[in-house]
């Protein structure tokens, strides 16, 4: 009796579920968007276009031959009369027995109609968008080696007059060198560990560091002294970027989170959260996004500066994204991953083109105003692309200090001068080299193979 009770309860309690589900549903469906009576019409087209357009033109041959026999047979029947009294046409037909005039009504169930074809919109498809040459480039040569760090030397920047630039390594040093005869000016102690990121002021004579130490420093230039620490990450702070226009400096790093601070009160204004792995890289401008992150979670994050928040993820990439970059004239940014190179527009991050070769984990991005966009690998390689048309028009392989490992050729950082016309590289076997343009190569001597035929039968 007991079971009998329970089981009853239970088929209640179920019925009252489906029941109320029923209902609460049902009452929903007034709140349905209508059906798009247009869209549902143009997306039958489309489907039927899809898996019968093969058989289209031969059923439109045979309608139209149907057509034709219904013609002729229609010119050799007898003349057609007006009937004088309702004006309804007639046609005198031999009907056994007797000759009469027979209204049009009962004679055209006799008479074969076409079948009514069916219209069917043809939807051209629209020409793929002529492929543009690519613009010829010089290439690029190696012409000064400078060796002076006891470690993997990790992050380069320029300074905005373009005399000088700096270096940070893994010995704990920042050194400053100068830029047309490559001689070591000073060197900056006072980090604890590896120094990742520097980055030099336009506006005032700071030099910014960041380092495995979880610190990140302001120098006074003048005095070639630490005069701020901005304290808060918690853990290696990996990057570091000044904000064009306004005193602000971001800074990122293996505690996935991107802070910005205020350059002059060392306040913590924003922690920018969302990323969910180490974040490599963080670049600035002054339009929008002002702030972009690149993390080793595989994504792109464009925020919101005013609100701190993110406006806009970028999930394309399949590997870690550990470099991001800004064209210096257009309102672009290029992003490097083992798996492509992609370049977006801003604001909102929408994808333009994958730069697809670069086989190996791309470290480091340099584009210049010329649109020589270069891209650095673990391995030593540099790829020199065509920005515009992403042609890969240069390959180099970096060479090795002697008594340096094979294994030790990865190229870390790499930055362009002011001018666009030096790029500056940082690697592991402790060097900094410098490239710069072939003065004697023209576009007889280093020829652009362009084959849009093979590029357009790539498939990403």
């Amino acid at each position: 009796m007991t079971e009998e009770v329970q089981r009853h309860s239970v088929h209640t309690l179920v019925f009252r579920s489906l029941k109320r589900s029923h209902d609460v549903f049902l009452s929903n469906q007034g709140f349905l968007a209508p059906v798009d009576e247009r869209a549902e019409k143009l997306k039958k087209l489309v489907k039927a276009r899809d898996c019968y357009g093969l058989v289209f033109e031969r059923v439109k041959r045979t309608n139209a031959l149907k057509q034709l026999q219904v013609t002729e047979h229609r010119d050799t029947s007898t003349p057609v009369m007006m009937n004088g009294q309702d004006g309804n046409y007639a046609m005198d037909t031999a009907i056994p027995g007797e000759n009469a005039l027979v209204p049009v009504s009962a004679i055209q169930p006799l008479i074969p109609t076409p079948p009514a074809t069916t219209v069917v919109q043809t939807i051209v498809p629209r020409r793929a968008p002529a492929m543009p040459k690519p613009k010829w480039h010089a290439p690029w040569k190696l012409y000064r080696v400078m060796s002076g760090h006891l470690g993997w030397v990790r992050c380069v920047a320029v300074e905005p007059g373009n005399e000088w630039f700096a270096t940070g390594s893994a010995d704990r040093v920042i050194k400053i060198w100068d830029l047309a005869s490559g001689h070591l000016k000073v060197s900056l102690t006072g980090h604890i560990s590896s120094v990742r990121g520097l980055a030099v002021s336009t506006r005032h004579p700071y030099l910014f560091s960041c380092g495995e130490d979880r610190q990140v420093k302001c120098w006074d230039l003048e005095y070639n002294k630490v005069i701020r620490h901005y304290h808060g990450h918690l853990s290696a702070v990996y990057t570091l970027a000044l904000h064009p226009t306004i005193d602000v400096l971001v800074t990122a790093g293996r505690d996935a989170t991107c802070r910005i601070w205020d350059m002059r009160t060392k306040a913590n204004v924003h922690t920018l959260t969302g990323h969910t792995n180490t974040i490599a890289s963080v670049v600035c401008q002054s339009a929008e996004p002002q702030v972009i992150t690149g993390s080793h979670d595989c994504t792109i994050r464009l925020w919101d500066l005013a609100a701190g928040k993110s406006r806009a993820t970028l999930t394309n990439h399949k590997k870690s994204v550990r470099s991001l970059v800004f064209h210096p004239t257009l309102y672009m940014f290029a992003s490097a991953s083992p798996d492509n190179i992609k370049q977006w527009k801003c604001p909102d991050g929408r994808f333009i083109q994958n730069l697809p070769g670069h086989n190996a984990i791309i470290n480091c991005l340099a584009v210049n105003p010329e649109g020589v966009l270069v891209s650095g690998a673990d391995n030593g390689t540099l790829h020199c692309w065509d920005w515009r048309t992403g042609y890969n028009f240069q390959r180099l392989q970096a060479p090795v200090q002697p008594g340096s490992m094979d294994s030790e050729s990865g190229i870390f950082s790499m930055t362009f001068d002011q001018s666009g016309s030096r790029l500056i590289t940082t690697e592991a076997d402790k060097t900094i080299k410098i490239y710069k343009e072939d003065e004697t190569a023209s576009e007889e001597t280093h020829p652009i193979h362009w084959r849009p035929e093979i590029i357009k039968r790539r498939k990403y």
